[in-house]
C-alpha cells in the first residue's frame, strides 16, 4: 500500500518557487521597506544548492485588504505565487499542499499583517514540501508565527515576527531549509526554533526581547551565521532536549553573530526547559557534538558569553538514558569576547565564588564531553577548559563551508505499508514528529506535559484522545492552553493518539 496524507504529508514534487524581495538587513526593524514581485526570479542568497536558482512555474493569486488568504491557499496548485498585499487579516492559514509561494507586497513600508489578536493560536502552518514564507508581518498570536509540519525544501524570510506565542519561526522534522532575513521579538520561548531537522541555515536574522533569540534543537547539519541576537534571555543555544524522537544534535556551525547583551528577565512557562535558561547566556551548548563557534562577537553577556555543558545543567538526564549527555569534539575557534560575566547568577555564581571571583567568564565549560578544542584560550576569561587541547591547523575555519544545505531537493516523504495498521502507524509516527513534539517530550516537560503522563490518563482510549486533539479544554493552571489540532483529519488524529499510548521512547534515532 502506497499512499500520501493531506496535511501531514501532501502530495506535489514540483519545484519551488520563489518571489524575489529587497534584501536589506540593517537598521531598524524593518528587513526591507518596498517589495517589487517580478516573473519567473532567481534566488539570490545561497551557494548553488537547491534552495537556490528555481523558479516560478504556476500562475499568481492575489489577495486584497478584506480577501481570505486561505481561500487563495485552497485555489492553488503546485507552482503558484500568492501575492498578499498591504492589509490586516485575522485568520490561520494552513498550506497543506507543495510547491507553494506565500509573497507579502510591501509597498511604502506597509505590510500585509496576520493579527491574531490574542484569540487564534497560529499565522502559518505548513505540511508541504517546497514551501516559501515571506514579506509578512505577523502579530498577535497564541502559538506560532509560522510552524512547518514535516515539510522538506523550506524558506522563511524577510518576516518582521512579534509576540506571536511560544515560537516564532519553528520548522519542526523537515529537511533542507533556509530562515533569513527575519526580525523577531517577544516571543516566550525561541524566536527561531529549528526543531528535529537536518541540514538548514539560519541566516541573517534580528532576534532580541525574545526569552531565546535562536535555537538549533535536535536537529543536525545547521549554519548560524551573521545573525545579531540582544536583549534576549539567551541570545544562541544549540542543544539536545531529552525525551525527544531524534536523540541528536551534530554538525553545527555558529559564525560571524553579534550576540550582545542578551539579558532579559526569563519569562518562558515555568517549568518548562527553557525556563531554566539562566538571564545573562550569550551563547549556549548543551551536550550537542561536533560544534564549532567561530568568528562570533560575543559581550555584554551578564552571566557568561560561551557556556558549555551536558544535559544534567538544565534537566534530568536520567529521563532519556538515550541521549548521550555530553558535549563532544567543540571547537571554540576565533572569536572576539568582552564585558561578559558582570552579574553571574545561580549555579555559575556559586561556582565562581569559590574560585574567589564574583565575575562569571567569557567561556565556561561545566559538562564532561572529549576531544574538545580552543584557539588562542589565554585571551578569554575561562573556567573549565583544562581538557581543551589547541585547535590544530586543520580545524581552523569553516571558510570552505558555505552552507548546510542540499545540493538537490531533499525528497518528498512517501507512505509505504502492507497492511492497515503498518500504515496506520506509519502516519501517527509522523504526526507525531511534525506536530506533538513541539511541545510534548517523552518524559520532561517541554511546553506541554510529558508523554507519560498522557499515556497514564488515557491509557487504552486512543478514541478520548483523539477527541481531545481535537477539542481540548485547559485543565492545568500552570501550563498553557492547548490549542485544537482540528485541522488535521479525524484519520491521522486517531493515528496519532494510538502512536502517543504506543510509544517506549525508544522508537526514535
Amino acid at each position: 500500500m502506497e499512499r500520501h496524507l493531506k496535511w501531514i504529508v501532501p502530495v506535489g514534487t514540483a519545484a519551488i518557487g520563489l518571489v524575489l524581495g529587497a534584501l536589506i538587513f540593517g537598521g531598524g526593524d524593518k528587513p526591507h521597506d518596498e517589495v517589487l514581485v517580478a516573473a519567473n526570479p532567481l534566488f539570490s542568497g545561497g551557494d548553488g544548492g537547491s534552495l537556490q536558482g528555481m523558479q516560478v512555474t504556476g500562475v499568481r493569486h492575489e489577495v486584497h485588504d478584506g480577501e481570505s488568504i486561505q481561500a487563495a491557499v485552497k485555489a492553488a496548485k503546485a507552482g503558484d505565487v500568492i501575492a498578499v498585499y498591504p492589509g490586516t487579516y485575522h485568520e490561520t492559514v494552513y498550506i497543506d499542499k507543495s510547491s507553494i509561494t506565500m509573497t507579502g507586497v510591501v509597498r511604502e513600508g506597509r505590510y500585509p499583517t496576520l493579527d491574531g489578536e490574542k484569540k487564534l493560536n497560529d499565522a502559518f502552518l505548513y505540511s508541504g514540501d517546497n514551501i516559501t514564507i515571506e514579506n509578512f508581518k505577523i502579530i498577535n498570536y497564541k502559538g506560532n508565527g509560522v510552524m512547518g509540519q514535516a515539510g522538506n525544501n523550506f524558506v522563511i524570510r524577510n518576516n518582521l515576527i512579534h509576540d506571536a506565542g511560544v515560537y516564532g519561526i519553528f520548522p519542526e522534522f523537515g529537511k533542507n531549509g533556509l530562515v533569513e532575513h527575519n526580525v523577531l521579538s517577544g516571543i516566550e520561548d525561541a524566536a527561531i526554533y529549528i526543531g528535529m531537522s537536518d541540514n538548514v541555515d539560519v541566516r541573517h536574522n534580528k532576534v532580541y526581547d525574545n526569552v531565546a533569540g535562536i535555537e538549533i534543537e535536535n536537529s543536525r547539519h545547521a549554519l548560524v551565521e551573521g545573525n545579531y541576537a540582544y536583549n534576549n534571555t539567551g541570545g544562541i543555544l544549540v542543544f539536545i532536549t531529552p525525551g525527544l524522537p531524534i536523540k541528536t544534535t551534530y554538525d553545527v556551525i555558529v559564525r560571524d553573530n553579534f550576540v550582545l547583551d542578551n539579558n532579559h528577565e526569563n519569562f518562558g512557562a515555568p517549568g518548562s526547559i527553557v525556563s531554566g535558561i539562566p538571564a545573562g547566556t550569550g551563547i549556549l551548548v548543551m551536550a550537542a557534538d561536533d560544534v564549532v563557534i567561530e568568528n562570533n562577537i560575543i559581550a555584554g553577556n551578564d552571566n557568561a558569553g560561551l557556556i558549555v555543558t551536558d544535559i544534567s545543567s538544565v534537566t534530568n538526564v536520567a529521563s532519556d538514558p538515550e541521549s548521550e549527555p555530553n558535549p563532544d569534539r567543540v571547537r571554540i575557534l576565533e572569536n572576539v569576547m568582552f564585558n561578559n560575566g558582570n552579574n553571574p547568577i545561580g549555579e555559575l555564581k556559586a561556582l565562581m565564588l569559590t574560585q574567589l571571583e564574583t565575575k562569571g567568564p567569557d567561556i565556561v565549560d561545566t559538562g564532561a564531553g572529549s576531544d574538545k578544542c580552543v584557539m588562542n584560550g589565554a585571551r578569554y576569561r575561562a573556567y573549565g577548559l583544562g581538557s581543551y587541547r589547541p585547535c590544530r591547523a586543520d580545524e581552523i575555519s569553516t571558510a570552505t563551508i558555505a552552507s548546510m544545505t542540499l545540493s538537490a531537493p531533499a525528497e518528498p516523504f512517501v507512505i509505504a505499508a502492507d497492511t492497515q495498521d503498518g500504515y496506520e502507524r506509519i502516519v501517527g509516527e509522523r504526526a507525531y514528529y511534525g506536530v506533538c513534539t513541539g511541545c510534548h517530550a517523552y518524559g520532561v516537560r517541554l511546553i506541554g506535559p510529558p508523554v507519560t503522563e498522557i499515556q497514564a490518563i488515557y491509557e487504552d482510549n486512543p478514541e478520548a484522545l483523539a477527541a481531545y486533539i481535537a477539542d481540548p479544554v485547559k485543565v492545568r493552571e500552570n501550563f498553557p492552553e492547548m490549542p485544537p489540532q482540528d485541522y488535521l483529519s479525524e484519520e491521522t488524529r486517531l493515528a496519532v493518539a494510538k502512536y502517543i499510548l504506543s510509544t517506549t521512547n525508544t522508537d526514535g534515532r
